[in-house]
């Protein structure tokens, strides 16, 4: 008989893995590319040395923020695929703030502290948009949200090309950089931030016991499982589903803000890395579970800046390693579905 248990639940989870990689493999062959060296590059591009374990954490801190704010709304039952536009909001939020107050007379530190929390409102707030779609204006929140991704996208351009253009500068190299006084300290000779790292760990620590051990994610998730039995047990559903936007947004507008004052130190163009898209993988990947997000979502990132060694060393394109992050949720979603289905026989 088939039991329910974290033994049963792994060994469904490595066949999960060991498919992707299967099929993976049999793509690369058939490309006439050879798997073992391109593997081998992609670990040797993550862990080669300092540097590139330092530019995989760099990498994991946005993902592992815009993960933690993804368990919300998934938890509640929605598909907030406007995260990608509550990042960039975030760092153009953060942007405006460094713009404004680097010429004032505060300390550094708080000039930092103001831009990070204004980055983090700015992504609430475009959150919100998208949840008033949804909770007062019956608009799928997966259409809202790629509405406002594009939305975000044309603001960022033209505030790069127009009010904030560098000076005798029309690029798409952004706006003129913060002066470093005005970054993150970073450990030397590396651009890794440790408050930047701090700040990722403490959002999935909170996402991880709001949704595990308290009274108002309980809720939230009683909305995500049966929102019609939720309104009838009296749980305001509307006002749970927008606190769930608030979150998600808070924690993205962190996650822009963090590109933005401990990364690149202006605004870009593609500020958001695809950060958003690649959350929403690793939330599925892990089955909407705090505990292993920050596992998964770093072997995401060490997928993503190991692949850069492939059009280096041989040839290949990187977006390889996107091939298998999608194969291993695709896989992970159809055994899992297999698994229940053979908990229901049993």
């Amino acid at each position: 008989m088939l039991k329910n248990n974290r033994w049963v639940n792994l060994l469904f989870q490595c066949a999960a893995l060991i498919l992707a990689l299967l099929l993976t493999t049999l793509l690369m062959i058939a490309a006439d590319a050879p798997p073992l060296q391109a593997y081998a590059n992609i670990i040797k591009g993550a862990l080669g040395s300092l540097d590139r374990i330092s530019k995989v954490l760099v990498s994991w801190i946005p993902l592992l923020l815009t993960t933690a704010g993804l368990l919300i709304t998934f938890s509640t039952g929605l598909w907030n695929i406007g995260v990608e536009g509550q990042i960039v909001l975030g760092a153009i939020g953060s942007t405006w703030v460094l713009r404004l107050l680097q010429e004032s007379n505060l300390a550094p530190g708080l000039i930092i502290f103001l831009s990070i929390l204004a980055g983090m409102i700015s992504g609430a707030l475009w959150a919100s948009l998208a949840g008033a779609l949804k909770t007062f204006g019956g608009v799928n929140e997966i259409f809202g949200g790629l509405g406002l991704n594009f939305v975000a996208t044309a603001f960022t351009l033209w505030l790069i090309f127009g009010p904030w253009k560098r000076p005798g500068v029309g690029s798409m190299s952004g706006t003129q950089p913060f002066p470093e006084r005005l970054w993150l300290p970073q450990i030397k000779n590396y651009d890794l931030s440790l408050w930047a790292l701090g700040l990722a760990l403490i959002a999935i620590i909170f996402v991880y016991f709001l949704l595990q051990g308290t009274y108002f994610g309980l809720r939230l998730k009683a909305v995500g499982k049966n929102f019609k039995a939720a309104h009838l047990l009296g749980i305001p559903t509307w006002q749970y589903m927008m606190s769930a936007f608030l979150l998600c947004g808070l924690l993205a507008g962190a996650a822009g803000a963090m590109q933005v004052t401990a990364v690149y130190h202006r605004l870009i163009p593609s500020i958001s890395s695809g950060y958003g898209y690649l959350g929403l993988l690793v939330a599925m990947l892990v089955n909407y579970q705090a505990l292993w997000a920050a596992p998964v979502a770093l072997f995401y990132a060490a997928l993503n800046i190991g692949s850069i060694q492939l059009p280096i060393v041989l040839k290949m394109d990187s977006a390889l390693s996107g091939v298998l992050q999608g194969m291993l949720v695709l896989f992970v979603l159809m055994v899992e579905g297999i698994r229940q289905r053979l908990m229901h026989r049993t």
